[in-house]
Parts: structure tokens; C-alpha cells; sequence
């Protein structure tokens, strides 16, 4: 066992196995071999991949998680790396809506990379899977990653951007996106933001503009548009109830959407240092904060 993960839960998949992906069983450099944890449905063919910047900004992952929940309503299933940032509210945002996702991993299924993702992992092997081309055991080595990005631009048909430095692991998943034919999309964002340099690039390049999910429908191939539920009757997962401890919900109240730092929510909360951490543990683990780059904390809009 490893990672607290039964071994016997990992699925290997032959490039001849009729469960392998069809879009990357295509690809002439195609793993010969896939690692699931979770179950591929032959409504996977309709994929779209969601990537970008791990230090995403608010904009970024509120756009990511607005934009894979409206496509994973329509029956459009998920495809990301799991990583901090954008990658994780893309799948977040198809479980809320209780949509299909797959996460690529740049490691052994066995092995969630980055540790606070164990959780949601879990959610989903529950409504998509984990795959990988690496070996159960294999650890999260940097090489591992740009690698990986080559099996999310082969399971999906378009790859959308949504922030992205200049030098980003995304901009190689929609160059090699582009090199099988796939779409390749991005989403504007501030022009003096160093996040969103790559992903304006690309539309300067001449990636199609993605502005909501209706531009991502748009530039699908037609046979799989008419695959499009457009009346997105999915049932949305229950939204977390309103927190019991009073600590919680004063902490709560001092959020929104522009981050704040640790030290700043002990001094305007007035509690101790330990109640705030322990709070704001809860309170990201119920999904109602979640946690940025150097310990600050914004807001999560439900609904």
C-alpha cells in the first residue's frame, strides 16, 4: 500500500484494450500503457482539457472553475493535471456541478501530487479517474510533467489556457495540442499580469479567443457538437453548510476575492494564531476557502 492507496485499485490499460482512450490510442506516441484509478466511460471522447498557471491569480481559478462547470454540465468531461492553481479549480468546478473529470498525473496514481490534493482525488476517482503513464510508486519528479502534458493533449479535443506565464508547462500542452490537430484556446486576461503573458500570447498567435464555454462548444469539431447537452439539467452537488463554530464564521466574513494573508486574519479576527489555523484548515477542507501561494486565503463563491 502506498499513500494509504490498495494497490489492487490500480487498473493497467494496454494500448489494445477497448477501455483505452480512442483520441489518444491515435496519437502514433501514445503511452502502451495506462494506470487508472477511477473508471474511463466512453463519454470521455468528449473532452476538453482545462490548464494553467499554478500560482494562479483569483481571476484565473474563478474563470477555470466558472468555465469547467458550465462545460461539464453539458456532458463535456474534464481534463487536467491535478496541479495547484488552475488545474485544481477545473476539477473542482466539474465535481460541483457533479460532471465527469480525469486527471492526468505527472507521478504514479498511488502517488498524489501536491499532498493537499488527496481529497480531492479521491472526489475524483469517484466521478472520472486518475490516470498516468508512469508506474504505480513512481514519485513526482519535475521531468515527469512536461511529459504527462502530452497524454492531456491526446485525451481531448480542444485545450483551453486559462492563465499561463510565459514559460508554463500549459503553453507546452497546447503546443503539442496543436501538433495532433486539437483546438488550442486561451483566455485574455490583464496584459500587465506576468500570469496571464502566455495565455495573451497565445490569442496574439492565433488561438481561438475563449471567453465562456459557449466559444469552446463553438470550436469543436461539428460531429461532437450535436453530442452537447444544452439544457444542463445536472444535479449541482450540495453546497456546504453555513459553518457551526462562531470562529469559523467571523473568519468567514473577512474574506472575499482578493487574497489575505495569515497575519492580517488573526489581526482583524482578534483570535489567536492557532484558532485562525485551525479554522481556516476546516473551513478550506469544507470548500468554502481556499488557500494561495504564500499563505493568503480568498473566498470561494458557491452556487
Amino acid at each position: 500500500m502506498r499513500d494509504g492507496i490498495h494497490d489492487e485499485t490500480v487498473r493497467t490499460l494496454g494500448r489494445d484494450d477497448a477501455e483505452y482512450p480512442a483520441h489518444l490510442r491515435a496519437v502514433p506516441t501514445a503511452p502502451d500503457a495506462l494506470h487508472v484509478r477511477g473508471r474511463l466511460a466512453e463519454g470521455d471522447a468528449l473532452a476538453v482539457a482545462l490548464v494553467g498557471s499554478r500560482r494562479a491569480t483569483p481571476y484565473g481559478l474563478s474563470v477555470a472553475e466558472t468555465m469547467a462547470a458550465d462545460l461539464a454540465a453539458r456532458g463535456v468531461t474534464i481534463v487536467s493535471g491535478l496541479a495547484r492553481g488552475v488545474d485544481s479549480a477545473a476539477h473542482r468546478g466539474a465535481l460541483r456541478v457533479g460532471g465527469r473529470t480525469i486527471a492526468v498525473l505527472g507521478s504514479g496514481v498511488d502517488s498524489v501530487y501536491p499532498p493537499e490534493n488527496h481529497r480531492l482525488a479521491d472526489e475524483i476517482v469517484e466521478r472520472g479517474a486518475l490516470v498516468s503513464q508512469f508506474p504505480p510508486g513512481t514519485p513526482p519528479l519535475p521531468p515527469n510533467f512536461p511529459i504527462r502534458n502530452a497524454v492531456i493533449a491526446g485525451l481531448s479535443l480542444a485545450v483551453v489556457v486559462v492563465e499561463a506565464a510565459e514559460r508554463s508547462g500549459s503553453l507546452i500542452t497546447a503546443r503539442l495540442a496543436a501538433e495532433l490537430g486539437r483546438e488550442v484556446l486561451a483566455v485574455p486576461g490583464r496584459v500587465t499580469a506576468p500570469e496571464s503573458r502566455g495565455a495573451n500570447r497565445l490569442i496574439q498567435d492565433g488561438a481561438a479567443l475563449a471567453l465562456g464555454w459557449e466559444d469552446v462548444v463553438a470550436a469543436l469539431p461539428d460531429r461532437w457538437k450535436s453530442c452537447i447537452d444544452t439544457s444542463a439539467r445536472m444535479t449541482p452537488a450540495a453546497a456546504p453548510a453555513e459553518p457551526a463554530d462562531a470562529s469559523s464564521r467571523a473568519i468567514l466574513s473577512l474574506l472575499g476575492e482578493d487574497p489575505l494573508d495569515i497575519d492580517h486574519v488573526i489581526e482583524r479576527s482578534g483570535l489567536g494564531a492557532a484558532r485562525v489555523s485551525a479554522a481556516l484548515l476546516d473551513l478550506e477542507l469544507d470548500g468554502r476557502v481556499r488557500q494561495m501561494e504564500g499563505k493568503r486565503f480568498v473566498r470561494v463563491a458557491l452556487g
